[in-house]
């Protein structure tokens, strides 16, 4: 990508972060899959299927990327599966360079309990900055009323690690607004949601949340840790 093309980018993310701010998230959807094309990709975690759902509507057939971690629930691979089976999308899986078993011999078994930020860049954030090589843009799920962390979230921003344009079409939505796509369309979602779990990651790392905490407390609990590294 030559500087042109990245200052290029960057100024049509920045512009479209104004003036897509009160746009619908299937608009954003739409203004991103035409500017795009195929370099244009949707990422989820699977703990429900509405960006990637969005998505195909706005572009049938569109990329999405799933990264593998090898600590996932059952349930978020089967959500994997299911979105794959039913939905009108190319499901693309990445994995880490080493296995569960290949980092341990590495690093010595459960780094996620001594080096949680170490994990997340050898199994989730490494992977897809490798993963989105051959895209422009990709899309999230993040809401600004997840954590303090998101809160200023743009619908559309600029990725200044990766130096991609960075799309978050439901970056206005409230818990609300995600219940009730999920009940109008039927949209998959992660079995886990309805059995305490209220943010889905991987399994050592993710625990139930008790009444009255934050939707991403059971995420790295007594940790300190709030984010994995991908966003931030």
């Amino acid at each position: 990508m030559t500087v042109t093309h990245q200052t290029n980018l960057q100024e049509l993310a920045e512009r479209a972060g104004r003036d897509l701010e009160e746009a619908t998230a299937l608009e954003i959807l739409t203004w991103a899959t035409e500017t795009f094309g195929a370099r244009f990709c949707v990422t989820s975690s699977m703990e429900d299927a509405v960006v990637a759902h969005l998505a195909s509507r706005a572009l049938p057939g569109v990329d999405v990327v799933f990264l593998d971690t090898g600590y996932h629930f059952p349930e978020t691979i089967g959500t994997r599966d299911a979105v794959e089976a039913v939905m009108d999308v190319r499901l693309i899986t990445l994995t880490p360079r080493l296995t569960v078993a290949e980092q341990d011999a590495e690093h010595g078994p459960r780094l996620h309990d001594r080096d949680p930020d170490l994990c997340c860049k050898l199994r989730k954030v490494q992977p897809l900055e490798e993963g989105l090589t051959g895209y422009d843009a990709w899309a999230t799920g993040l809401r600004r009323d997840e954590s303090p962390t998101r809160a200023n979230t743009p619908v559309v921003g600029w990725d200044a690690r990766r130096r991609k344009v960075k799309v978050s079409p439901i970056a206005r939505w409230t818990q609300d607004d995600v219940d009730t796509y999920v009940a109008e369309y039927g949209v998959l979602t992660n079995p886990l949601l309805m059995d305490g779990y209220t943010s889905v990651g991987c399994a050592p790392c993710t625990r139930r949340v008790l009444e009255g905490e934050d939707v991403r407390a059971g995420r790295w609990a007594g940790r300190g840790k709030t984010e994995c590294g991908l966003h931030g």
